[in-house]
């Protein structure tokens, strides 16, 4: 259970408790909560101290982070396990720039968060040089490439709109992180502005255009081979329940990429699950007549590192305009994918699964055929370790419990193979970064307990990527969050080793010094083991039923399969 009290020590609203006077953090504050935020992440700095100080005499729940970095993630995983949005405080010059690889993920992933960083003193902004801490020529043009707006507030009175209007284009599709900038001085001065009442931010409208829907089934009403791919922006539009009624009208077998991950059931006889990175894929996908492409660019791991070409006709839906026809040629729809989704699925009322038909083959059957090639592939390659370690994590997991994974080779697999049932998978796979997966797990936990849900979730880390963020377990033991954080522990970067000895014969700089992460946990006050891999699913469950946060750490060393874009 995570310990804090929201109303704890709250000051009469309006009401500066040290000096009676209101400023622009109150402003801040009050428009956060109005939209509905709860929770707070960051790390308070100089500049920013207005924000932290209104916060004291608000509702909101602050959890500090120890790296600004990590309390980006915290707050990208809040939204992805609560589907509301994350905010971050951050301090000015080196904390706002220590957020941004945090940011990329959430840029890249499509994540919703509101992101208010300090600012020196209006008087020091522009081309002077004052020498003031912390000072940058342009802080928000740091930002420019990992968020989707920025922002500077140089008058209180513009606070309320500027939060409101960046909290509607964080929600809007594309969603995404929003930065705004609060120079010192105006969270600082006093105001006549009244206090916040209310405010009101709606996702903008973004529905597919009709002529593009009616062509979309016209070139569905005729196909024979028709195939889809569910890219993370499935999952965001909330696009689930439309792609199964289509799948089931089309008799179309979908495949799901590692970001749309759970979008459609993992057992349906339509279900290709997700080895988006296995050649007997590629090909079903290629052999489509009509492919149907939802949410995601077909990137390097859609496209099996760009070996696909489909020879069929490819409809791609994605409400990011720069998606659309970036790797292949197709009919472009922009639209949010759950719009575009239930559109598709009203447009399609006359029967169409009866052409469903692979040279012979029904759906059905080609999709049960490709599963077993795929499982004959991996067992030809000697990775039962590997297999029945995945497994035991699996059979381990509550169905319902959301985990987050960070880019190590347990990660790597589980893009392909984890079943993700009633939970969520989460992965930071959009921009590939180390350190994600303990700090978003902790700021998932923090947001299912807040939203009344039960907070315990797993966090899976390589030993290279666990120290990223192992500084976090003391944010973990402060807020006795209930993460349970694997570490899988292989003695390096374990990923780069395979693919350096396998490009090169041999692996550089790969292997690293690493501490006692059992003893490193224990000395942050959090209970650890360290278990041989045969016996990670016994830990794993009793970690769950714990309370607060534990370690499970696991020393071994896992192998990928092998990658069928090099015709392995």
């Amino acid at each position: 259970m995570i310990d804090f009290d929201p109303g704890a020590a709250a000051a009469p609203a309006g009401v500066n408790a040290g000096t009676g006077v209101r400023n622009g953090g109150d402003l801040v504050v009050e428009t956060l909560e109005a939209l509905g935020a709860k929770t707070v992440f960051g790390i308070p700095g100089q500049h920013a101290l207005g924000l932290f100080d209104a916060m004291g005499r608000g509702n909101l729940h602050f959890v500090s982070s120890r790296v600004e970095n990590n309390s980006a993630f915290a707050a990208d995983g809040y939204s992805r396990a609560t589907g509301e949005v994350g905010v971050l405080f951050l301090s000015t010059g080196p904390g706002a720039l220590t957020s941004l690889a945090g940011l990329q993920e959430a840029y890249a992933t499509g994540v919703p968060m509101v992101v208010v960083a300090s600012q020196i003193p209006l008087d020091g902004l522009g081309a002077r040089r004052k020498g003031m801490l912390h000072q940058l020529d342009d802080q928000k043009a740091s930002a420019a490439n990992v968020t989707k707006s920025q922002r500077l507030i140089q008058h209180a009175s513009g606070i309320p709109s500027a939060i409101q209007d960046a909290w509607t284009e964080a929600i809007s599709s594309p969603q995404g992180p929003v930065w705004l900038e609060v120079p010192q001085n105006v969270l600082l001065d006093p105001i006549m502005v009244p206090p916040v009442e209310d405010a009101l931010a709606e996702a903008a409208d973004n529905p597919p255009r009709v002529e593009l829907v009616r062509e979309a089934v016209k070139w569905l009403s005729t196909a024979e081979r028709p195939a889809i791919i569910a890219g993370g922006g499935t999952r965001r539009g909330r696009g689930e329940k439309s792609l199964l009624s289509i799948a089931e009208k089309l008799r179309a077998p979908v495949i799901c990429t590692p970001g749309g991950n759970g979008a459609f059931p993992w057992n349906h006889e339509l279900s290709l699950q997700s080895w988006i990175e296995d050649r007997h894929m590629t090909d079903v996908l290629e052999d489509a007549d009509v492919l149907i492409v939802i949410g995601s660019s077909l990137g390097e791991v859609t496209s099996n590192y760009f070996t696909f070409e489909p020879r069929g006709r490819i409809i791609q839906i994605d409400a990011e305009p720069r998606v659309l026809e970036s790797n292949r040629p197709g009919l472009g729809i922009r639209a949010d994918a759950g719009q575009a989704l239930a559109a598709l699925d009203a447009a399609l009322t006359e029967p169409h699964g009866e052409r469903a038909d692979w040279h012979g083959t029904p759906p059905e059957t080609l999709v049960k055929e490709s599963l077993a090639k795929v499982k004959d592939r991996l067992e030809s390659q000697d990775l039962g370790k590997e297999l029945k370690f995945m497994a035991d994590i699996r059979e381990a997991v509550p169905a319902d419990m959301q985990t987050f994974w960070d880019m190590t080779i347990s990660a790597y697999w589980g893009w392909s193979c984890w079943d993700a049932r009633g939970g969520q998978f989460h992965s930071a796979q959009g921009a590939g970064g180390l350190g994600f997966g303990f700090p978003s797990a902790i700021g998932g936990s923090v947001g299912l307990e807040t939203t009344g849900k039960p907070g315990r979730v797993l966090a899976v880390s390589g030993d290279g990527s666990a120290m990223y963020s192992i500084s976090e377990l003391a944010t973990a033991r402060q807020h006795n969050v209930p993460v349970t954080w694997l570490i899988v522990d292989d003695g390096g970067y374990g990923i780069l080793r395979e693919y350096m000895v396998g490009a090169f014969g041999k692996a550089t700089a790969t292997e690293l010094a690493r501490p006692d992460f059992v003893k490193l946990a224990e000395a942050f006050g959090v209970p650890a083991v360290r278990v041989a891999p045969e016996n990670v699913g016994d830990a794993l469950k009793a970690g769950f039923a714990a309370d607060g946060p534990n370690v499970v750490v696991v020393e071994t060393l896992l192998k990928m399969f092998g990658p069928t874009h090099l015709g392995v």
